[in-house]
């Protein structure tokens, strides 16, 4: 019943907020057919900042999904093989893995942009740029960890070889979080809420931050993708899918208190000051920069450090499919 409550509250404070449309889908598209299933299976992890595809459960439901259910994995590295199983139908996931996956024939199908910027690379006073890497000590969960990837994207861009001029190592977050604060790694990239944490216990400093750092904040983060069978059998389901979590994320950014006082209460987050922070700062701009763009991107840094073989074109070709985000970008214009 409380949780119940919390979602007819967290709606009402939706619409009061002028943020009404959110609501209503069938009244608004009354030619639209319904889904080819009221089934949908999306992915929860520890980070919150894909906070849009949480705050969409109420709005899934409108656009007639009867079950929605969100599958808890431990972290970024268990997206992608979920969504290729069919585990997974769809779900938000780091731009520069996915493309991995696509090259090692996953069948996955990305979708849209969900937003720019949330990674945060911290150092100690030794590192005050990426250049200042080369031979030090950093901390990632996995050599096959979103954080990995991203900075063989960050090292590449500055001429960094990741292979010989930086000491990985591998602990998970917390203790890389502790032994940077002990000075025995010289950085690590956070994702939320860890960055806001980090900051709060002074430990180490910002050394970039792609929310407003470039070339990173000019390019998405995290995009929603889907399995190749699902978006292909159902389309209409993937369109509304798609719909709902994009009108969740515009809602994130009109209403990021209610949106993070909603992550609170449905146990997404402990700390709603962490999540509001999160919230105001993350650009959720969908409509605002290129998904191409940042595939291209993070396909050339990657070929640099030998991580991808294929050119950006033929990635492009086999793993992407716009149709539903070009119609809901027409559809939802602000």
């Amino acid at each position: 019943m409380q949780i119940i409550q919390n979602r007819r509250r967290f709606l009402a404070g939706a619409a009061s907020a002028g943020a009404a449309s959110l609501v209503g889908v069938r009244q608004s598209l009354p030619s639209e057919p319904p889904p080819e299933t009221t089934r949908i299976r999306l992915i929860r992890i520890p980070s919150i900042c894909q906070a849009p595809q949480y705050v969409a459960e109420e709005l899934l439901r409108s656009e007639g999904f009867t079950e929605v259910h969100y599958l808890q994995k431990r972290g970024t590295a268990d997206i992608a093989p979920a969504l290729a199983s069919g585990e997974a139908d769809l779900s938000a996931h780091f731009a520069a893995p996915l493309l991995l996956h696509l090259e090692a024939g996953d069948p996955i199908v990305i979708l849209a942009g969900l937003h720019v910027g949330c990674f945060e690379l911290f150092g100690t006073d030794r590192v005050q740029a990426i250049r200042d890497l080369k031979g030090k000590t950093v901390a990632v969960p996995s050599l096959d960890s979103s954080r990995y990837v991203f900075l063989a994207s960050m090292t590449a861009y500055v001429g960094l070889d990741l292979h010989k001029d930086i000491h990985f190592v591998t602990h998970p977050g917390p203790e890389s979080i502790r032994l940077l604060s002990e000075g025995k790694i010289d950085a690590y990239l956070g994702f939320p809420p860890e960055p806001q944490e980090m900051r709060e216990q002074q430990i180490g400093h910002v050394v970039i931050s792609s929310t407003v750092d470039r070339p990173w904040s000019q390019y998405f983060c995290c995009m929603l993708a889907g399995n190749r069978e699902f978006v292909r059998t159902n389309p209409v389901a993937t369109k509304r899918a798609l719909r709902a979590i994009l009108k969740a994320a515009d809602f994130c950014t009109s209403g990021p208190e209610q949106s993070a006082q909603f992550l609170v209460e449905q146990g997404y987050t402990k700390r709603y000051d962490h999540a509001l922070q999160v919230l105001k700062a993350i650009p959720y701009g969908w409509r605002e920069y290129s998904a191409e763009d940042t595939l291209r991107f993070y396909a050339l840094r990657l070929r640099e450090v030998g991580m991808l073989k294929s050119t950006p074109g033929k990635l492009l070709a086999q793993g992407t499919d716009w149709r539903f985000l070009n119609e809901l970008k027409n559809e939802l214009k602000t």
